[in-house]
Protein backbone atom coordinates (compact mmCIF):
# COMPACT_ATOMS: atom_id res chain seq x y z
CA UNK A 1 0.00 0.00 0.00
CA UNK A 2 1.55 3.14 -0.99
CA UNK A 3 0.89 5.83 1.57
CA UNK A 4 1.59 9.60 1.91
CA UNK A 5 5.05 9.93 3.85
CA UNK A 6 3.81 12.84 4.95
CA UNK A 7 1.63 11.47 7.32
CA UNK A 8 3.87 9.24 8.72
CA UNK A 9 6.31 12.81 9.54
CA UNK A 10 3.58 13.59 11.95
CA UNK A 11 4.71 14.49 15.75
CA UNK A 12 3.70 15.87 18.67
CA UNK A 13 3.34 19.79 18.34
CA UNK A 14 1.05 21.13 21.28
CA UNK A 15 -1.37 20.62 23.59
CA UNK A 16 -4.36 23.78 24.09
CA UNK A 17 -6.67 24.16 26.92
CA UNK A 18 -8.36 27.17 25.28
CA UNK A 19 -8.26 27.99 21.94
CA UNK A 20 -5.95 31.50 23.03
CA UNK A 21 -3.57 28.88 23.59
CA UNK A 22 -3.12 26.89 20.34
CA UNK A 23 -0.81 27.38 17.26
CA UNK A 24 -1.11 30.22 15.00
CA UNK A 25 -4.05 30.43 13.33
CA UNK A 26 -2.56 29.53 9.83
CA UNK A 27 -2.25 26.97 7.01
CA UNK A 28 -4.22 24.07 6.95
CA UNK A 29 -5.56 21.79 9.91
CA UNK A 30 -8.03 18.94 10.09
CA UNK A 31 -9.52 17.78 12.99
CA UNK A 32 -10.30 14.23 14.50
CA UNK A 33 -13.67 14.19 16.68
CA UNK A 34 -15.91 11.65 18.11
CA UNK A 35 -17.87 9.80 20.96
CA UNK A 36 -15.60 8.43 23.55
CA UNK A 37 -14.11 5.39 22.99
CA UNK A 38 -15.10 5.57 19.48
CA UNK A 39 -11.59 4.20 18.05
CA UNK A 40 -10.48 8.13 17.50
CA UNK A 41 -6.97 7.90 18.72
CA UNK A 42 -6.52 4.53 16.90
CA UNK A 43 -7.61 6.11 13.80
CA UNK A 44 -4.90 8.77 14.10
CA UNK A 45 -2.23 6.48 14.94
CA UNK A 46 -3.11 4.22 11.60
CA UNK A 47 -3.23 7.24 9.22
CA UNK A 48 -0.21 8.01 10.47
CA UNK A 49 1.45 4.80 10.46
CA UNK A 50 2.71 5.52 14.14
CA UNK A 51 1.58 3.51 17.48
CA UNK A 52 1.35 6.00 20.01
CA UNK A 53 0.84 9.61 18.34
CA UNK A 54 -2.04 9.85 19.87
CA UNK A 55 -2.79 8.49 23.04
CA UNK A 56 -4.97 4.96 23.26
CA UNK A 57 -6.53 4.42 26.30
CA UNK A 58 -8.50 1.65 28.19
CA UNK A 59 -9.96 4.81 29.91
CA UNK A 60 -12.36 6.59 27.63
CA UNK A 61 -12.51 10.06 27.63
CA UNK A 62 -8.69 10.83 28.65
CA UNK A 63 -8.18 13.32 25.73
CA UNK A 64 -8.73 16.33 27.65
CA UNK A 65 -7.32 19.12 25.63
CA UNK A 66 -6.79 20.27 21.57
CA UNK A 67 -4.06 17.98 20.83
CA UNK A 68 -1.98 19.67 17.63
CA UNK A 69 0.15 17.28 15.33
CA UNK A 70 2.74 18.56 13.14
CA UNK A 71 2.86 17.58 9.16
CA UNK A 72 4.89 20.28 8.18
CA UNK A 73 5.41 23.72 8.56
CA UNK A 74 1.53 24.71 6.62
CA UNK A 75 -0.36 21.36 7.70
CA UNK A 76 -1.97 19.92 10.99
CA UNK A 77 -3.96 17.12 12.22
CA UNK A 78 -6.25 17.86 15.40
CA UNK A 79 -7.19 15.70 18.25
CA UNK A 80 -10.42 16.93 19.39
CA UNK A 81 -11.74 16.07 23.14
CA UNK A 82 -13.38 12.84 23.19
CA UNK A 83 -17.20 13.34 23.96
CA UNK A 84 -20.19 11.73 25.67
CA UNK A 85 -18.53 9.27 27.78
CA UNK A 86 -20.92 8.68 30.69
CA UNK A 87 -17.97 8.70 33.82
CA UNK A 88 -16.64 12.21 33.13
CA UNK A 89 -18.33 14.70 35.15
CA UNK A 90 -20.72 16.69 33.39
CA UNK A 91 -19.28 19.72 33.93
CA UNK A 92 -16.14 18.74 32.07
CA UNK A 93 -18.03 17.88 29.15
CA UNK A 94 -19.43 21.31 28.94
CA UNK A 95 -16.52 22.91 29.43
CA UNK A 96 -15.73 20.59 26.62
CA UNK A 97 -18.43 21.21 24.06
CA UNK A 98 -18.01 24.66 24.63
CA UNK A 99 -14.17 24.22 23.68
CA UNK A 100 -14.55 22.42 20.75
CA UNK A 101 -17.84 24.37 19.44
CA UNK A 102 -15.07 27.84 19.84
CA UNK A 103 -12.64 25.64 17.81
CA UNK A 104 -14.64 24.66 15.25
CA UNK A 105 -16.55 28.34 14.49
CA UNK A 106 -13.30 30.74 15.27
CA UNK A 107 -10.86 28.73 13.48
CA UNK A 108 -9.55 29.98 10.16
CA UNK A 109 -6.83 26.85 9.34
CA UNK A 110 -9.76 24.03 10.08
CA UNK A 111 -10.33 22.93 6.56
CA UNK A 112 -12.44 19.84 7.26
CA UNK A 113 -13.35 17.62 10.24
CA UNK A 114 -13.00 13.83 10.63
CA UNK A 115 -16.19 12.08 12.50
CA UNK A 116 -15.14 8.88 14.24
CA UNK A 117 -18.05 6.64 14.90
CA UNK A 118 -18.18 3.17 16.25
CA UNK A 119 -20.20 1.01 13.39
CA UNK A 120 -21.54 -0.73 15.88
CA UNK A 121 -23.38 2.64 17.51
CA UNK A 122 -23.91 5.39 14.49
CA UNK A 123 -25.10 8.46 14.78
CA UNK A 124 -25.68 9.14 18.51
CA UNK A 125 -26.95 12.22 19.77
CA UNK A 126 -23.23 13.36 20.54
CA UNK A 127 -22.77 12.24 16.95
CA UNK A 128 -25.44 14.19 15.81
CA UNK A 129 -24.49 17.67 17.36
CA UNK A 130 -21.22 17.28 15.96
CA UNK A 131 -22.59 17.20 12.83
CA UNK A 132 -25.26 20.20 13.49
CA UNK A 133 -22.11 22.40 14.19
CA UNK A 134 -20.38 21.51 11.66
CA UNK A 135 -23.42 22.29 8.91
CA UNK A 136 -24.05 25.50 10.54
CA UNK A 137 -20.63 26.90 10.06
CA UNK A 138 -20.15 25.38 6.97
CA UNK A 139 -17.25 22.64 7.76
CA UNK A 140 -16.47 19.88 5.18
CA UNK A 141 -17.44 16.57 7.37
CA UNK A 142 -16.08 13.17 6.27
CA UNK A 143 -17.85 10.11 8.69
CA UNK A 144 -14.87 7.00 9.12
CA UNK A 145 -17.51 3.78 10.75
CA UNK A 146 -14.56 2.61 12.79
CA UNK A 147 -14.17 -0.71 14.05
CA UNK A 148 -16.37 -2.03 11.04
CA UNK A 149 -13.74 -5.41 11.76
CA UNK A 150 -16.32 -6.38 14.08
CA UNK A 151 -18.99 -6.34 12.00
CA UNK A 152 -19.37 -8.87 9.44
CA UNK A 153 -18.96 -7.69 6.05
CA UNK A 154 -22.87 -7.84 4.86
CA UNK A 155 -23.42 -6.14 8.21
CA UNK A 156 -20.38 -3.71 7.60
CA UNK A 157 -22.15 -2.95 4.18
CA UNK A 158 -25.54 -2.39 5.60
CA UNK A 159 -24.31 -0.08 8.13
CA UNK A 160 -22.46 1.87 5.36
CA UNK A 161 -25.60 2.36 3.39
CA UNK A 162 -28.12 3.43 6.07
CA UNK A 163 -25.55 5.66 7.67
CA UNK A 164 -25.27 7.35 4.33
CA UNK A 165 -29.13 7.16 3.32
CA UNK A 166 -29.59 8.75 6.69
CA UNK A 167 -27.12 11.94 6.28
CA UNK A 168 -28.20 12.70 2.83
CA UNK A 169 -31.61 12.92 4.06
CA UNK A 170 -31.40 14.88 7.14
CA UNK A 171 -28.35 17.49 6.25
CA UNK A 172 -28.02 19.98 3.21
CA UNK A 173 -24.58 20.03 2.87
CA UNK A 174 -22.82 16.59 1.72
CA UNK A 175 -21.16 14.17 4.00
CA UNK A 176 -18.66 11.80 2.68
CA UNK A 177 -18.76 8.02 4.55
CA UNK A 178 -16.65 5.24 4.76
CA UNK A 179 -16.21 2.06 6.55
CA UNK A 180 -12.67 1.94 8.34
CA UNK A 181 -10.76 -0.62 10.71
CA UNK A 182 -7.79 -0.16 12.48
CA UNK A 183 -7.33 -4.06 13.53
CA UNK A 184 -7.28 -4.73 9.80
CA UNK A 185 -5.60 -1.58 8.45
CA UNK A 186 -8.27 -1.04 6.06
CA UNK A 187 -9.78 2.40 4.37
CA UNK A 188 -6.39 4.06 4.97
CA UNK A 189 -6.29 5.39 1.17
CA UNK A 190 -9.79 6.70 1.17
CA UNK A 191 -9.71 8.50 4.55
CA UNK A 192 -5.97 9.71 3.14
CA UNK A 193 -7.89 10.69 -0.18
CA UNK A 194 -9.87 13.00 1.68
CA UNK A 195 -7.08 14.47 3.96
CA UNK A 196 -5.20 15.25 0.74
CA UNK A 197 -8.30 17.02 -0.85
CA UNK A 198 -8.57 19.22 2.70
CA UNK A 199 -4.97 19.81 3.17
CA UNK A 200 -3.93 21.14 -0.15
CA UNK A 201 -1.08 17.67 -0.67
CA UNK A 202 -0.40 16.96 -4.10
Amino acid sequence: MALNPLYHQACFLASASRLGNAPADQGFEVAFAGRSNAGKSSAINTLTQQKTLARVSKTPGRTQLLNFFRLDDARRLVDLPGYGYAKVPEGMQHAWGQMIEQYLSRREALKGVFLIMDARHPLTPFDARMIDWCQHFGLPLHVALTKSDKLSRGAALDTLHKVAATLRREYAQPISVQLFSSLKRQGIEEAHAVLDGWLAIG
